[in-house]
């Protein structure tokens, strides 16, 4: 193995993991080394199914010498737990969103990462992907005059509909704000900068869902965190987002996202996604963005992580950071204490803008 190569943990193997698994074994500077899951017996068929070498407990792979750097994939309920105890042992981590359940962990973790020298980096890396960031060069390029608003929209029936394991998602640290917010709040930052304020309403319009997909069918979930939340954010940099989420209608036709001001609107991408067509729609014409020539367009998961390895050796920051999450995080904690509270508040977090990602920024595939 080349020096070079970090060797990375695994740690949960459920549905996701695969894709990561997939897309890490093309770069040539990581190597997956081991993967763990309370559930033994998954851990043994991704291992089988993509090669890794060892299967081990998850506490075992935490303290591992080893392993370089764990890939956090476990529930949002112990993605501090898990990466806490990563960094304890002198490791870097890079989590599945969102950092943390708990604001207090997240900035417990980036605090002990900045103390042992250690990178925090976090999904979501869609806006690194080829459609985000050729809507980044056209925001920067003033495409829409100043930018006064936007607005954000996901809203669908629920995952006890079609998800194997469903109830995680309506715990605490989940939710339609938790578990698709990231996406939303992430590209917003990366085109406009940080959350100033946020104001907003949120509720649990179902307290007990049942599960309609195999193997759980028919078994009641109580629900512990709201379903449906529309928001207000306040960036500083000037522009009012409003931006609904919800498990709880159907609404075709809607845009996921989009930035209006004084020279038209863009309607922009799927935040969960890589890649897309934006539009741009001014009084006179609609203009469909479908070919642009950024990398990554490709369902890329994974390639944040590649891109904090190759920020380590480089001694550079890496975009898919622990900052921007935890700023992400911080919004959406003040989202649902601004529903309890009915009050507006004050984000206190900063962070910077991501860069842009040329195709020569990381070593992708082999």
């Amino acid at each position: 193995m080349k020096k070079d190569v970090m060797k990375i943990g695994i740690i949960g193997c459920g549905n996701i993991s695969a894709c990561y698994l997939g897309n890490l074994g093309k770069s040539p500077l990581v190597r997956v080394d081991a993967v763990a899951d309370l559930i033994r017996e998954k851990a043994a068929e991704q291992a089988l199914k993509f090669k890794i070498p060892r299967v081990l407990g998850p506490d075992e792979l935490l303290k591992d010498k080893n392993i370089d750097l764990v890939l956090n994939l476990t529930i949002p309920a112990v993605h501090g737990k898990v990466a806490l105890a990563a960094l304890r042992n002198n490791k870097h981590v890079y989590n599945e969103k969102p950092l943390a359940a708990e604001l207090r962990e997240a900035r417990d973790m980036v605090a002990l990462a900045r103390k042992k020298k250690l990178r925090i980096g976090c999904a979501p890396d869609t806006v690194l992907g080829g459609g985000w960031q050729f809507v980044r060069k056209q925001v920067d390029s003033g495409i829409l005059g100043t930018i006064t608003g936007g607005t954000g929209f996901l809203i669908g029936r629920g995952p006890e509909k079609w998800h194997p394991s469903p109830e995680f998602f309506f715990k605490k640290g989940a939710g339609p704000l938790f578990d698709m917010g990231p996406y939303y709040l992430t590209a917003l930052v990366m085109l406009l900068g940080p959350v100033k304020k946020v104001s907003a309403t949120a509720k649990i319009t179902y307290p007990v869902r049942t599960i309609m997909s195999a193997p759980l069918r028919g078994k009641k979930i109580k629900v512990e965190t709201p379903t449906h939340v529309c928001a207000l954010l306040e960036f500083a940099s000037g522009p009012a987002i409003t931006l609904t989420v919800s498990f709880d209608g159907v609404t075709p036709g809607l845009p996921n996202l989009e930035l209006f001001g004084e020279k038209g609107c863009l309607r922009l991408l799927d935040p969960n996604q890589f890649s897309g067509t934006p539009v741009l729609l001014d009084l006179e014409k609609e203009t469909r963005f479908n070919k642009f020539n950024e990398p990554f367009q490709a369902n890329s998961r994974g390639l944040g992580l590649v891109d904090m390895v190759m920020g380590i050796h480089e001694n550079r920051p890496h975009r898919a950071n622990g900052d921007l999450a935890l700023h992400v995080l911080e919004v959406m904690h003040g989202i649902l204490e601004s529903a309890r509270r009915r009050r507006t508040l004050s984000i206190s977090s900063d962070c910077e803008r991501p860069k842009l990602l040329p195709a020569s920024a990381v070593k992708w595939m082999a």
